[in-house]
């Protein structure tokens, strides 16, 4: 899929099929991750790669709004530095791993910002690092209307030159 085409497409997914994602599929979504740039390339970043149907039912329960990844095949946990840019960075990251999984017809959507501390020991992630979010990834139950996106015009959201003035 174009790159364009993926970001134009790519829709929040909260159900799953029972279905796995092959290996070389999950090793490009994290490799999508770990390629992104970063601040000063610092990569103040840590993916934690949740198969175990047990442990991801249990971030299903940790994660108050996204009981959904308990359904899911794969969850991405996303710990980070505690840097100026991690969050920066990291969401980066995210968005890079979301439009590759939709690249390859794999729905996700971002759980969480921060304040999953309960995560942690659950994945042995040292106290140093904070939890930023919980990626779920599988493919999506149903068709999804690809494009159909309830977005501002452009004409709202971009000026040229100055605030203000229209993009048209």
């Amino acid at each position: 899929m174009e790159v364009f085409e993926a970001v134009r497409t790519v829709l929040a997914v909260r159900n799953y099929q029972d279905k796995s994602i092959p290996p070389d599929v999950i090793r490009r979504i994290v490799e999508a991750g770990r390629l992104t740039g970063s601040s000063m390339n610092g990569q103040p970043w840590h993916f934690i790669v949740v198969e175990d149907r047990n442990i991801l039912r249990q971030l299903g329960a940790l994660a108050r709004t996204g009981p959904y990844i308990a359904q899911a095949p794969l969850a991405i946990v996303v710990a980070i530095e505690r840097t100026k840019f991690s969050v920066s960075d990291a969401s980066r990251a995210i968005q890079s791993m979301i439009l590759t999984a939709w690249s390859e017809g794999v729905g996700s959507n971002w759980v969480g910002f921060l304040g999953l501390n309960a995560v942690k020991p659950l994945l042995g992630i040292p106290d140093d690092l904070d939890v930023l979010a919980i990626v779920p990834f599988g493919y999506p139950t149903q068709a999804i209307g690809k494009g159909k996106k309830n977005r501002k015009p452009l004409s709202e959201v971009a000026h040229r030159g100055r605030f203000g003035q229209p993009f048209e």
